[in-house]
């Protein structure tokens, strides 16, 4: 078993990453727990990930993922640049990722990732517990020299406390990139809370064929109190304003 505390390292993963304005906000605030406040455009995020040989991993061995939350507002990563996210569903293959993931409060569930490249088409599809549940496609170019790093921090719950992380990363972005489609294929799934609007609004997104990134060795609790003198929730935005909750990583 993999201590919950000790750091991990993956490299090169092949990473689709995006947001979207959802299409039920008031449903995607709902999933967002007390003592932290969902962006006020109700911004989704979702992850998904192939790391394709244990040779890429600091202990993970290979395995897919997905996950997927809320942006959050007035906890943003380090240099603030990204909005802080709450992972509402994470999703693996992997025994050994769950076991460590739900040890730091993550939703973790048995499920399957597909990053599936066809020349200029890349068909992400996850799948929980043997059913399709979301699939994503879009349109990529080639990687250049171009190179997006930075830092994330996730929120998780447990044990009755809120706890974040920040986790640094390097990726190579594709460009030119443009998503065409996001499918929630099963609407009696709780994750279907999370469907995008109709018309489509991207918020940010990249994919890359090498992603790294870092899990922290610690966890910090989350004082609510902080976010107290916040106030009530501000009043929606226009939505120009996804694009700035997050950079593409």
């Amino acid at each position: 078993m993999l201590d919950p505390a000790a750091p991990h390292l993956v490299v090169n993963s092949r990473t689709l990453c995006f947001g979207w304005l959802p299409a039920d906000p008031d449903a995607v605030a709902a999933l967002v727990p007390a003592g932290l406040r969902p962006s006020p455009d109700r911004l989704v995020f979702m992850n998904q990930y192939v790391v394709d040989d244990e040779s890429q991993t600091s202990g993970f061995g290979a395995y897919s993922l997905t996950y997927l939350g809320v942006a959050l507002a007035g906890v943003d990563a380090p240099g603030g640049s990204n909005r802080g996210g709450w992972w509402t569903h994470y999703v693996t293959c992997s025994a050994r990722v769950r076991t460590y993931a739900v040890a730091r409060g993550a939703p973790a569930a048995v499920g399957r990732t597909r990053v599936e490249r066809h020349g200029g088409d890349i068909v992400a599809e996850t799948e929980i517990d043997g059913v399709p549940v979301i699939r994503a496609r879009c349109q990529v170019g080639e990687t250049g020299r171009a190179i997006s790093s930075g830092h994330h921090r996730y929120f998780t719950a447990r044990d009755g406390q809120l706890l974040s992380a920040v986790y640094p990363f390097v990726a190579e972005p594709v460009d030119p990139f443009v998503i065409e489609s996001v499918e929630f294929l099963e609407p009696a799934h709780p994750v279907y809370a999370l469907r995008p609007e109709n018309p489509l609004t991207i918020g940010f997104g990249f994919y890359s064929p090498r992603a790294s990134f870092a899990y922290p060795g610690g966890l910090t609790v989350h004082a609510a109190a902080d976010d107290a003198s916040a106030g009530a929730d501000e009043a929606e935005p226009a939505r120009g304003r996804a694009d700035a909750l997050f950079v593409p990583a």
